[in-house]
C-alpha cells in the first residue's frame, strides 16, 4: 500500500502520499520481526521525503528502544523468506516439489514432478489442491525480488559508513544468511586485513587458498589499493564467473585533478550538463541524497546534497532548473523538465546550505561560510561522492536519449546533445571501455568488433558502424551518420562480472543487432540503413 501510494502520476507525482504516511505510522506502532523487516526495505526503496521521514524516524525509534544502531537494525531485520540454505528452498506441495531459488538478482520458482522431472508450469494438483500456499509461495517470490533489490543497493551505500563487524556476527548477519548470503557470496571482503571472496564453499584470496576465520571484517574498496591488485581480483572474478551485484572490483575511482587543485573547493568535472530533471530526482534519492523537485516560481531552493555524518561533512551539488517556457519546459503542475548541472562542493555537515533562485541565476552562499578545499577531503569520499554524481549524470542526461538527435524542444540542446553523445568518455565509459576489451575475444561476434579511441566499431554486412562507449549512441561509418536505434531489451546475452550497467549492456545488445545487419526486420532501422 506504501509504495503503491506513492507511484507517480505523470505531471502530478506521488499518487496519495497521506495514505502512504499514514500506513508507516500504523506499521510502527506494531511488534515483531516482519514488521521491522518491512520497515527496512521500506526505507530503501521509498524516495518521497515526507514518507521517508517517517520512515527514518520509526526506524530510530525501535533502534533506541533496542539499544542498538541504525545499521544492526537494518541488518537485523531482513528476512529468510523461507529459504533454508543460502539461496535455496524446497517446499512439498502434495507430490509435486517447487523450488525457489534465487538466481542473480532475482528470484525463481521451479517445478518438479512426482518422480522428479523438472515441469515447466505449476502443475494442476498444485492449483486444485494447494491454491493457498501457491498463493503465499508466489507472494514470497514478489518480496524475495524486492528485497534482493534493496538490499544490493543498500550494502552498495556502505562504503562510506566504514562498518567493521566481528567475523562470527557478520557470518550471520552476511555470508551464511539465507537470502543476503546470496549477496554477499558474490562480493569481495577483507578479514583481519586479508583480501577474499567467497568460490567452491569458502572464503579465499586471490592465489585461491581458504582464508583463516575470525578476527575484523570489512567490505574490500579498490581506492588506494594497487593496479595488480585490483587487476587480479577481476581476474579471479571472471575465473570464478562470478558477477558482483555492482560495481565492486571494477568501480570507478575519482582522484583529485589538476584542475580541481586549480579551483580548490569546488570540482566543475560534471558542470554544463542537461538532465532529465525527475530521473535525476529518483536517482538522487536512492543514492541517499536530498533533493527538492524544483519548479517554475518565485522561490529558492538549496541544492542536491548528502550527508556524510561519519566525516563531518556534507556533499553539495549544485544544479538548477532550465528554461522559461511553462507547459513547455515544465510538467502540467509546473516542475521543470530538466536540470542544467554545476559544481560540487563539500561544507562541514552542520553549516548553513546555499541556495539558488527556481529560476537560476546562480547560488548563493551565505557569509562566513567556506567550502572544504577539496584537497582536504578523504579520497574515499571524494571518490564515492563523484562517482554519485556521475551515475546521476550517466542516466538522467538528455545526451543519452538516441531520440533527441534534433536537439529537443527547438534545437536549443542540439550542441549539448553531440557533445555528450559522441563526446570523451567519463570514468564510467572507461571502465566500459577496458571491460569490453576483455570481453569481445569471447563474443561470437568478437571478429567483428574493435574498441578504438571512444567507439566500439562493429563490422556488419551493409555498412560498419559505432558505438559511442558513453551514451551508446550510433554512427554509420565512413560518413558518420547517425543511426537511431531505441533498445527493446537491456539484457546482454553474455557473462558481465557487474550488475547494473544498462549502458553496457545496451552497448552490447546494439553490437550483436548490427554485426548481423542483414538479419534486421525492423523498419525504423531498416530505412536508416
Amino acid at each position: 500500500m506504501v509504495e503503491t501510494s506513492l507511484r507517480k502520476v505523470a505531471g502530478i507525482g506521488p499518487r496519495n502520499p497521506k495514505v502512504a504516511n499514514a500506513c508507516v505510522a500504523a506499521l510502527a506502532r506494531v511488534e515483531g520481526e516482519a514488521v521491522l523487516a518491512e520497515l527496512a526495505r521500506l526505507a530503501t526503496r521509498v524516495t518521497f521525503k515526507g514518507t521517508l521521514k517517517i520512515l527514518d524516524a520509526a526506524l530510530e525509534e525501535k533502534a533506541v528502544a533496542l539499544g542498538l544502531s541504525r545499521e544492526e537494525i537494518e541488518e537485523l531485520a531482513v528476512p529468510a523468506y523461507g529459504l533454508s540454505e543460502v539461496g535455496r528452498a524446497v517446499v512439498e506441495l502434495g507430490e509435486a516439489t517447487a523450488v525457489l531459488a534465487v538466481v542473480g538478482p532475482k528470484a525463481v520458482l521451479s517445478w518438479r514432478s512426482a518422480a522428479g522431472k523438472p515441469v515447466k508450469s505449476v502443475p494442476a494438483a498444485v492449483k486444485r489442491d494447494h491454491a493457498e500456499e501457491l498463493k503465499e509461495l508466489k507472494a514470497s517470490v514478489k518480496d524475495l525480488d524486492k528485497m534482493l533489490t534493496a538490499q544490493a543497493e543498500r550494502l552498495d551505500r556502505q562504503f562510506l559508513a566504514q562498518r567493521e563487524w566481528a567475523f562470527e556476527t557478520w557470518r550471520e548477519r552476511y555470508l551464511d544468511h539465507p537470502m543476503v548470503g546470496t549477496i554477499a557470496r558474490r562480493l569481495l571482503w577483507t578479514v583481519d586485513g586479508v583480501a577474499c571472496g567467497y568460490a567452491d564453499g569458502a572464503l579465499r584470496d586471490l592465489a585461491g587458498d581458504p582464508v583463516p576465520l575470525g578476527g575484523v571484517v570489512e567490505l574490500w574498496h579498490p581506492i588506494g589499493k594497487g593496479t595488480a591488485e585490483v587487476v587480479a581480483w577481476r581476474d579471479w572474478l571472471e575465473r570464478h564467473e562470478i558477477t558482483q551485484p555492482f560495481k565492486q572490483a571494477h568501480r570507478e575511482v575519482y582522484l583529485l585533478t589538476d584542475a580541481e587543485r586549480t579551483t580548490r573547493v569546488y570540482s566543475n568535472r560534471f558542470a554544463a550538463h542537461v538532465l532529465r530533471q525527475h530521473q535525476f530526482h529518483s536517482l538522487a534519492a536512492v543514492r541517499g541524497w536530498r533533493n527538492r523537485l524544483r519548479l517554475m516560481v518565485d522561490d529558492s531552493y538549496p541544492p542536491a546534497t548528502r550527508d556524510l555524518p561519519g566525516w563531518g561533512l556534507r556533499a553539495e551539488y549544485w544544479v538548477e532548473g532550465d528554461g522559461e517556457d511553462y507547459g513547455s519546459d515544465t510538467t502540467e503542475s509546473g516542475s521543470y523538465l530538466r536540470l542544467r548541472t554545476d559544481q560540487v562542493r563539500f561544507y562541514p555537515i552542520g553549516a548553513p546550505q546555499s541556495d539558488a533562485h527556481a529560476c537560476g541565476g546562480g547560488y548563493t552562499t551565505p557569509q562566513d561560510v567556506e567550502p572544504v578545499p577539496l584537497a582536504d577531503v578523504p579520497a574515499l569520499v571524494l571518490s564515492e561522492v563523484l562517482r554519485d554524481v556521475d551515475l546521476f549524470v550517466g542516466v538522467a542526461s538528455v545526451g543519452n536519449d538516441p531520440t533527441w538527435q534534433d536537439g529537443g524542444p527547438e534545437g536549443r540542446f542540439r550542441e549539448y546533445w553531440t557533445s555528450y553523445g559522441f563526446g570523451e568518455l567519463g570514468e564510467t565509459a572507461q571502465t566500459r571501455r577496458v571491460l569490453l576489451t576483455t570481453l569481445l575475444p569471447r563474443l561470437a561476434i568478437g571478429g567483428q568488433c574493435a574498441v578504438e579511441d571512444r567507439f566500439l566499431h562493429v563490422k556488419g554486412t551493409r555498412h560498419t558502424y559505432k558505438i559511442h562507449l558513453g551514451s551508446g549512441n550510433i554512427m554509420i561509418e565512413p560518413d558518420n551518420r547517425y543511426l537511431c536505434i531505441v533498445p527493446k531489451s537491456e539484457k546482454a546475452d553474455t557473462y558481465l562480472p557487474f550488475e547494473g550497467d544498462r549502458t553496457l549492456a545496451v552497448i552490447l545488445s546494439k553490437a550483436m543487432l548490427l554485426a548481423k545487419d542483414t538479419e534486421i526486420t525492423d523498419p525504423t532501422i531498416l530505412s536508416q540503413l
